[in-house]
């Protein structure tokens, strides 16, 4: 029994010596370090990914070198990688599987690049990823098939893009998503379909756009939702349809720096908000009136009262006008007919009842 056991001990030693031997023969410009599994390339004027990677690489930083393409099958023995880092690397294009095989990848960061779009291959290899940064990137349109293999995503960053088309069910494949964070785009409407199948979405930022026009059931979908930013967009007025469609109890809403047209339709669908429970309206204390100009710069809550007053008197006056009319019209009438016939009406009454 003493030799399995000393043949078992020189099998673990000859794995431990290859393992080190590997962590030695590091990357030229790169930092490994071993017992954390970590390789830093950050800043290494990297123009092309290296391939002698050490194997059991798990963490792996190539921020801030000038990559410029990433190739498909870029990463071929990284197998056991959880993080990958690429933000600030010049990235244009990510060819189709470029992170294929990457089994274990749980954070893949590919901020401030100037990537301009994602093939419908991008996803490839990324079914295990829980989070994916895409922020500060040139991304113009997301369509159905982009993000078709990321069901496991649970965070997805597309701030600062110039997106301004998103297909109806671009995100379908994302059924565990929690947060998407798509501030200041160039988004001007939101149509329904759009947030098909994120009913585990709770934090939907939309900050920053040009958002004019909203579908009513857009947020149907949305059964988790706790956060929707809509502020510092283009809304001149909103239905109350579109967020009586969300059903979580506690959802907070932002709808400030908009260019609201404040009359009483506006106030009613605010009044409505206020008094559905489950919605809360985080800042309509900065819901700031843009039109009308006798209004301008004013807070609807400091005028809300007097808006569907304003519009109540308007009708008043309008009715007793119309009633005023009406009334001239008929005496205008009698005394036209009085000088055709040149009888007063009471005469010619007098008259009739004397011929009966």
């Amino acid at each position: 029994m003493v030799l399995p056991a000393a043949l078992l001990l020189v099998f673990q030693f000859s794995v431990a010596s290859s393992t080190s031997e590997t962590w030695s023969l590091c990357p030229r410009g790169c930092d490994c370090r071993e017992g954390i599994k970590y390789v830093n390339c950050s800043a290494a004027s990297l123009q092309q990914i290296p391939t002698d990677f050490p194997t059991d690489t798990e963490q792996l930083d190539l921020s801030k070198n000038n990559l410029t393409i990433l190739p498909a099958n870029a990463f071929p023995s990284l197998w056991r990688i959880n993080i990958l880092l690429i933000s600030s690397s010049n990235v244009k294009r990510v060819e189709g599987g470029a992170f294929d095989l990457l089994e274990n990848l749980w954070r893949l960061d590919l901020q401030r690049n100037d990537i301009r779009d994602l093939g419908h291959r991008f996803s490839i290899g990324l079914s295990f990823l829980n989070e994916l940064l895409l922020s500060d990137n040139h991304l113009e349109k997301l369509n159905s098939f982009m993000f078709q293999n990321l069901d496991n995503v649970q965070k997805l960053n597309l701030n600062n893009n110039q997106i301004s088309e998103m297909s109806s069910g671009a995100f379908r494949s994302m059924t565990r998503l929690r947060q998407l964070h798509l501030q200041n785009n160039q988004i001007d409407n939101l149509t329904n379909g759009v947030f098909f199948m994120l009913q585990n979405l709770e934090v939907l930022n939309l900050q920053g756009n040009q958002i004019k026009e909203i579908d009513t059931g857009v947020f149907t979908s949305l059964t988790s939702l706790t956060l929707l930013d809509l502020s510092k967009n283009g809304l001149e007025r909103i239905k109350f349809k579109t967020f009586l469609g969300i059903q979580t109890w506690g959802t907070h809403i932002l709808l400030s720096e908009n260019n609201w047209t404040c009359d009483c339709e506006l106030q009613r669908v605010f009044g409505k908000l206020h008094s559905v429970q489950r919605l809360i309206v985080d800042d309509y204390e900065n819901v700031i009136c843009l039109e009308p100009p006798a209004l301008r710069d004013l807070p609807l809550a400091s005028v809300d009262t007097q808006l569907c007053i304003a519009e109540t008197v308007t009708v008043l006056v309008i009715t007793v006008t119309v009633f005023i009319t009406v009334v001239a019209a008929i005496v205008m009438a009698e005394r036209n007919r009085k000088k055709r016939t040149g009888k007063h009406w009471s005469e010619e009454s007098e008259d009739f009842d004397s011929q009966n």
